[in-house]
């Protein structure tokens, strides 16, 4: 959940590395910090903060020298301080070391190493990396033969640079993201396209249990047992390059505001989508698998694939499957859901499916990612790149390509008109004052609650999960039928519960329970295509077919959790405590 990078080139490598760390912030934001290589050693930078908040106090672009690793941190070992920044080095110093992930086994390492007379400044994991390194290194036989030594030592799921004081750069990966990308005279060791895309389109996925050795002879690849690999380069999509916020104040509001746009892309041209029904089709069972805003997404898919194909999907929270009876079986296909293709649990929940005969299908914003690579059949969102946290435009997108899946299975029935669907969407887009106004009153609210009935449970789950991580409001998802069992002693005085309320047949259903809620002095945010005296606020939906709504009632409440986060003067691009992609456990 962090951003490492690593460079190696002609030019100075300070200005490289903070420039590829300011597009990676998305995955880690707490500290940061860089180490370079100059003929007197290793000089090495760090602090608490953001990377241009750090980089104006310690100057870390203009550190010198053409060799250097950085790292942007999102805590896990330790809190956030500045000897927990990153990068680490060893006692001596002539090793530093940038990490993404979590070395299992540390405790253990930490304390032989202590006993060897090692020493600590750190509470984290990764300074055992930097040390363990010093101790299998000797000047005969050089830093892979270091790293060799080093990386059946280490337990967990890592991906690492580390920097030796002679200029050579080593990187390794098990289970965690690690790319190289290759310029003119250049190499990036890094856990995200965008840490070099500016620079070079050429790029190299490193498969997993596999390093790296960049020096004066150039780049090599070795699995973990020292047998080389061949390298494929891979031409990186340019449309990768436009994350930049162009003239919106925030990331959000920009990918809040592409939908209509990314909902005809979803897909593409759907030929993957046909191979993905067929998959279906064929299965004896089905499951459906995300984290967060994809799980919400795969409750959503339940609904209508049942709905509108007769197909039963089986969702299961990816986080949960290692610690469930789940035994998917021979002729069974599993559908993996993950904007980044990255996240953990659903990586690991889709290797469980495999080892126990599923087919594995993903549904994926970066084609290039671990799930994608480790999947039977990848079908692309296409709604290029997303930086802010909280998933916006990827997960109406995930909307899309799940109805399309059900009107080829279906024979047609969802009927989603997409075209209509976009128009809709620019229609809510088209004026933000209302929305504005009421997170102005909503500023001083600590509790919401958001009710939904039949498929607009789950958008009610995806809504409250959206007011979370932008406001910090303690927000709530219910099913509408389940107010009396419950919910309904928390509704009073102060409380807004927003009501998920298309014109369709749970309207009145869903009403009764806004009239309930109201009657104890809460007050009610109707989300509608029609009014009713019950709203104390009405956002208003445009008219879309029946099975459509799922596409277009999330937009507002996304724009109202992202105007409620400025009126609570919070960043709606990094929400604390979270990063974009979950890579640790």
């Amino acid at each position: 959940m962090c951003s490492i990078i690593g460079y190696r080139g002609d030019g100075p490598a300070a200005p490289v590395i903070v420039s590829g760390l300011k597009r990676m912030e998305y995955r880690g934001y707490d500290s940061v910090g860089v180490a370079t290589q100059t003929g007197s050693g290793i000089s090495l930078k760090k602090g608490v903060g953001r990377v241009a908040e750090v980089n104006q106090s310690a100057g870390l672009d203009g550190m010198p020298g053409t060799i250097g690793i950085g790292h942007t941190r999102w805590a896990t070992h330790g809190q956030v301080t500045d000897a927990n920044a990153h990068p680490h080095a060893c006692n001596s110093g002539a090793v530093a070391v940038v990490h993404n992930g979590t070395i299992e086994n540390f405790e253990e390492l930490k304390k032989g190493l202590s006993a060897a007379g090692y020493s600590f400044t750190s509470e984290t994991d990764t300074e055992v990396i930097a040390n363990q390194l010093q101790k299998n290194y000797s000047a005969e036989e050089g830093a892979e033969s270091a790293l060799l030594k080093t990386l059946p030592e280490l337990r967990g799921r890592y991906a690492f640079v580390a920097m030796f004081e002679d200029g050579t750069m080593v990187a390794a990966r098990l289970h965690e993201p690690l790319i190289v990308g290759v310029g003119e005279d250049s190499y990036f060791l890094s856990s995200d396209v965008l840490g070099f895309i500016e620079r070079t389109d050429d790029a190299i996925y490193i498969d997993n249990g596999c390093f790296v050795v960049v020096d004066e002879k150039g780049m090599r690849i070795s699995r973990f047992d020292g047998t080389p690999v061949r390298p494929q380069i891979t031409k990186v999509s340019k449309e990768i390059a436009d994350a930049y916020k162009g003239d919106y104040a925030h990331f959000t509001l920009k990918e809040i505001s592409e939908q209509p746009d990314t909902i005809l892309r979803c897909g593409g041209d759907g030929g993957a989508v046909e191979q993905m029904a067929g998959e279906i089709r064929r299965a004896g069972t089905a499951y459906i698998t995300g984290s967060g805003t994809s799980y919400n997404a795969a409750l959503v898919a339940r609904h209508v694939m049942s709905k509108y194909a007769d197909t039963r999907l089986e969702p299961i929270i990816a986080s949960e499957l290692p610690h469930s009876p789940f035994s998917a079986g021979e002729g069974s296909v599993f559908i993996a859901v993950s904007q980044s293709g990255e996240s953990a649990d659903v990586i690991d929940a889709a290797a469980i499916a495999r080892d126990s005969g599923a087919r594995i299908v993903s549904i994926v914003n970066m084609r290039t990612s671990s799930l994608a690579r480790e999947s039977d059949v990848v079908v692309g969102m296409n709604c290029g790149p997303e930086i802010g946290v909280a998933a916006t435009k990827s997960f109406t997108s995930q909307l899309g390509i799940i109805y399309k899946m059900a009107d080829i299975i279906g024979g047609g029935r969802a009927g989603a008109d997409f075209a209509a669907v976009s128009k809709a969407i620019s229609g809510i887009l088209s004026d933000h004052a209302g929305i504005k106004k009421l997170a102005g009153e909503l500023r001083d609210v600590t509790d919401m609650y958001v009710l939904g009935r039949g498929v607009h449970y789950p958008m009610a789950a995806e809504a409250a999960l959206k007011l979370k991580e932008l406001t910090y409001v303690h927000a709530e998802g219910i099913p509408g039928g389940e107010l009396k069992h419950g919910p309904l002693a928390l509704m009073g005085p102060g409380v807004y519960a927003v009501i998920m309320n298309p014109a369709d047949s749970t309207y009145e259903d869903t009403l009764t329970g806004a009239r309930e809620i109201r009657a104890r002095g809460a007050k009610i945010i109707g989300i509608s295509d029609k009014n009713s005296d019950v709203y104390d606020h009405w956002v208003e939906l445009p008219r879309v077919g029946e099975s459509s709504y799922p596409l277009v009632e999330m937009v507002p409440v996304q724009l109202l959790a992202y105007y409620l986060a400025l009126e609570k003067d919070t960043d709606p691009d990094h929400p604390r405590n979270l990063a974009k992609s979950v890579t640790v456990r």
